[in-house]
């Protein structure tokens, strides 16, 4: 077949696969440059996320089936928990260990995929130390260059902004797993960010960074965390305060720009039309090569096939969120003061003893329910053909992975678009996993 019919015929493939990939998630696409949820629901947006989710768990089939049953019972059934006992404790995750196994399992039963994550990276498991049972997961990530709602908060410039994101990072993965969720774990869980353990797991692994593009030495504090919810508004987030002090401030919510209705067969078939286009984006991934690769390559192939860059625009608004560990933490990444003033700040015992005497115990007295939950019920949260059906656990989305995933914001492709691609803190990101490196990402080097 000669180039022109390839180009012809694989143009044609890519304008349908999409148009009826948008139909098949529930999005109204009556207006041909943008598409947009039908229902504004959180199971409507949930529903949204069921063929990526029924995808992901498809392509995890293999470590699924390998893992299960050596992992099951480190998840809780509702009656191996006491609410009055339970006792947070975190566990830093290593690669290509039982726990990263672990940490991987669980992820795989939110509602809504959740990102890999990009950059610096630490990833921890919350164990309930009453009873050795997993509580919940998060990770922290290199926050993305551009978001519009955390840079405004913050008050910097483009100059402040490259110069101490380093300084932050963002929640990727944030979550409570099952039963917790049920007794707002999620909240429980989601406090634990703002501890002295945090910060001082990332002063050992990253006081002292280098630039991979700059390659400047420099010296970070980690003074904010932000996160994003999944599903709109969040439940979790909001007026999570503990004695007085706010763990999360909400600072905005981003434009609704993505790419997670993009399958991967239908990228697949993207960059294959822009290689035979001779489009730089067709492979156009190597690092420093872009802020977003992925988003960049899909706007290009779908523009390419004669079709509006806009259905990149999905209309789910997710909000924003910043948890400051340090009192003066606006000061710091705006240049106005030099020290971290971490007063205040307290240990996840510390934490924990108030976060459960607020939430867990009145939630466990008016919903008892908890207690009905077994374990094995994790299998039908992992089984593809169920299609993450949202009726057998609705409370991972209670809560990262989210979503998300931290927010993923890109670079305006054109003057007059700030596409920002949202990402997942309730319960993860989906963008972000599919991101390259950025310039501000940053390596360890040794302390000095």
């Amino acid at each position: 077949m000669g180039r022109k019919k390839k180009l012809a015929k694989l143009r044609g493939k890519i304008r349908r696969s999409l148009r009826r990939h948008i139909r098949d998630l529930g999005f109204d696409h009556s207006k041909a440059s943008q598409i947009e949820p039908r229902k504004d629901s959180k199971d409507a947006l949930r529903s949204l996320h069921r063929l990526q989710r029924s995808q992901r768990l498809q392509d995890e089939r293999s470590f699924i089936k390998s893992n299960l049953a050596k992992l099951l019972p480190s998840f809780a059934s509702g009656q191996d928990v006491e609410p009055g006992a339970i006792s947070p404790r975190l566990e830093l995750v290593k690669s290509d260990t039982v726990e990263s196994d672990l940490f991987r399992l669980a992820s795989l039963t939110w509602s809504v995929p959740v990102s890999h994550g990009y950059g610096r990276r630490m990833r921890f498991l919350v164990w309930d130390q009453s009873n050795h049972k997993l509580m919940g997961i998060f990770a922290l990530g290199d926050p993305v260059f551009n978001l519009t709602a955390r840079d405004q908060y913050v008050g910097w410039n483009v100059a402040d902004r490259r110069e101490r994101l380093v300084d932050v990072m963002d929640a990727y993965v944030l979550g409570a797993v099952p039963p917790y969720n049920m007794l707002l774990g999620g909240k429980v869980v989601s406090c634990l960010l703002r501890s002295r353990e945090i910060r001082d797991h990332f002063t050992r692994r990253y006081r002292h960074t280098q630039g991979i593009i700059s390659g400047e030495e420099k010296a970070a504090s980690l003074v904010m965390i932000t996160t994003s919810s999944a599903l709109g508004k969040s439940a979790v987030y909001d007026r999570l305060k503990l004695n007085g002090t706010l763990y999360f401030e909400p600072v905005g919510f981003t434009q609704g720009w993505g790419h997670f209705h993009i399958p991967d067969r239908l990228f697949d078939d993207i960059r294959q039309y822009l290689a035979l286009n001779n489009h730089p984006y067709a492979s156009n991934h190597d690092f420093g090569k872009g802020p977003n690769w992925r988003l960049r390559a899909v706007r290009a192939g779908i523009e390419l096939a004669g079709l509006d860059g806009g259905l990149l625009r999905h209309g789910i608004k997710r909000e924003v969120y910043v948890c400051n560990l340090a009192t003066n933490a606006r000061d710091i990444l705006n240049g106005n003061s030099r020290r971290p003033n971490y007063a205040g700040l307290q240990s996840v015992k510390e934490i924990s003893e108030m976060a459960v005497a607020r939430w867990v115990l009145g939630r466990a007295r008016t919903r008892p329910e908890y207690t009905e939950w077994s374990r094995e019920r994790v299998r039908e949260l992992l089984d593809y053909r169920k299609n993450g059906d949202a009726s057998l656990l609705r409370a991972p989305s209670q809560y990262s992975m989210l979503p998300a995933p931290s927010p993923e914001i890109r670079p305006p492709l054109a003057p007059t678009v700030n596409l920002e691609l949202p990402g997942y803190g309730e319960p993860n990101r989906v963008e972000t996993a599919d991101t390259v490196r950025r310039e501000h990402h940053l390596r360890p080097t040794a302390h000095r």
